[in-house]
């Protein structure tokens, strides 16, 4: 079964029961379960061995993933004092009152995800912890913020020049300057800029689609009982500067601590640490003195007490469990979809046909960057398969079409990681918004896959025009038609 298509199959029927059932844990379980079997050729002793020793404790060994686990607990941590001080329930009312409607919450939501650009994990858990406040206020299902908040994150990422992202595509580039190669591809990452264009475009013209115009419809009033309990929690004496120091010092920190991966106190210049920084590693340090910080802010403001503080510790622990949770399965199952060959079998299909696809290699490399980043969780190792590919078969050739193509690798990259269940970044946004995960995913699905739709059809277009302005304006043109269409029969359907 190696380097073969049973090398995908496993993470397919953890996804495909997911959806289905609506329950994560067993399904990633039984996917990590088929993947051991298949590996040990249905030995079941080789395979509860190879699923535990070479995945689950692998991963949880694995210094960058232990740096994650580190980075979610101490930011459940502040979370969890941020309420307590009364500086998230201030906020709150404080945006309420400036903020007026749904639709400002919304946009407000996509413009804090854009700003902070720096890495997909922080960008989730940040932007969720400060407007979900905000988000209840307006009776923005947890559904809506959850995806505001991951359409926000890899696409904003992705084309983005100083991100953990563009370090990680730029490392895959051999024998080319690989930034430079980042910043040419941008004007054709379609699915990246589609994204945050249709998110715009659908808040303003209020409209919805899928299983997230019921959820918008009937706003959970579960949602909304917790939020009052959680603010009847706080301090009442919370004021905005309580949750603005904390955010500002976490942003701060997180960002020297990836310079500082990146060697930049070494004399190494900025866009270089940053570029050669290890995000896990700069988030866990970074977070770590943030949270000092405002231990040190809270005592000084007498907002809390230490014992309140360190009470908040296994608080925040205990609220990042279910993330902590799914990401180790996640991470599990895909060793198990690695020691199958599954890199390899898609490695070698798109090495064989590279060459003869030409002009519809970039879509075709879309779809197939989708595919396996659905597959596997991850856009990191799509990237890793693809775009060397890419490189060498045209870097001599057709470097215009090599742009385009790695443009498209990285596209469809976001859009699988995008989709996926076993995806950390999504993992991450449904922790951001506090949403339950499985829902976080069949909401998100449908609008993902609409704006693929979209990047497809201009990849199309793309390999014979090689015109990224025509596909752009012909990608808005085709979203705009849609949600026009829709508004008009959501308006005649209530009439």
């Amino acid at each position: 079964m190696y380097a073969t298509f049973w090398s995908l199959v496993p993470p397919i029927i953890a996804i495909v029961l997911a959806l289905i059932t609506k329950e994560v844990y067993s399904s990633l379980f039984i996917g990590i379960l088929m993947g051991g079997l298949f590996y040990a050729e249905f030995h079941f002793e080789e395979a509860i061995l190879h699923i535990f020793n070479d995945g689950m404790v692998a991963q949880l060994t694995d210094g960058g993933n232990v740096g994650i686990l580190i980075f979610l607990v101490i930011l459940g941590t502040m979370v969890c004092m941020m309420s307590k001080a009364g500086g998230s329930a201030a906020f709150g009312r404080f945006a309420g009152s400036k903020i007026k409607t749904k639709t400002g919450a919304q946009l407000a939501t996509v413009a804090l995800g854009v700003l902070i650009f720096v890495d997909d994990y922080f960008n989730c858990l940040t932007v969720g912890s400060v407007m979900k406040p905000v988000a209840e206020k307006h009776k923005i299902s947890r559904e809506k913020l959850a995806f505001l908040i991951d359409a926000t994150a890899a696409p904003v990422c992705i084309i983005a020049p100083i991100s953990s992202w563009a370090a990680a595509v730029t490392g895959y580039v051999e024998g080319e300057d690989g930034f430079q190669l980042f910043l040419r591809a941008i004007p054709f990452n379609f699915y990246a800029l589609f994204t945050i264009f249709f998110m715009i475009a659908a808040v303003l013209m209020k409209v919805e689609f899928g299983p997230m115009k019921a959820k918008e419809a009937a706003m959970d009033k579960l949602q909304e009982k917790a939020a009052r309990a959680q603010e009847s929690d706080a301090n009442p004496n919370g004021k905005v500067i309580d949750l603005v120091v904390p955010v500002v010092a976490l942003i701060i920190c997180c960002v020297i601590g990836m310079i500082y991966t990146g060697g930049f106190f070494e004399g190494v210049d900025f866009i270089t640490a940053f570029s050669e920084s290890s995000a896990s590693v700069g988030l866990m340090l970074g977070s770590f003195f943030a949270l000092i910080i405002t231990i040190i802010y809270y005592l000084l403001r007498r907002s809390m007490n230490l014992k309140t503080c360190m009470e908040c510790l296994p608080e925040g622990f205990k609220a990042m469990v279910p993330a902590i949770l799914i990401l180790t399965l996640a991470w599990t199952l895909k060793s198990m979809t690695d020691s199958l060959g599954a890199k390899e079998y898609v490695a070698a299909m798109v090495q064989g046909s590279a060459e003869s696809l030409m002009s519809m290699l970039p879509a075709i490399i879309f779809l197939v960057a989708c595919f396996l980043a659905f597959a596997t969780g991850t856009s990191w190792a799509t990237f890793g398969i693809l775009i060397p590919i890419v490189v060498d078969a045209f870097s001599q050739t057709d470097p215009k079409l090599m742009i385009i193509a790695i443009s498209a690798c990285m596209a469809g990259a976001v859009c699988g990681d995008h989709c996926s269940p076993i995806s950390d970044t999504t993992i991450m946004a449904s922790a951001g918004a506090d949403c339950n995960h499985v829902d976080h995913v069949s909401t998100q699905l449908p609008y993902a896959i609409f704006v693929a739709v979209i990047s497809f059809i201009t990849y199309i277009v793309a390999g014979f025009l090689r015109n990224s302005v025509v596909c752009l304006v012909i990608g808005v043109a085709l979203i705009l038609g849609a949600l026009f269409v829709m508004k008009n029969r959501d308006e005649a359907n209530v009439s």
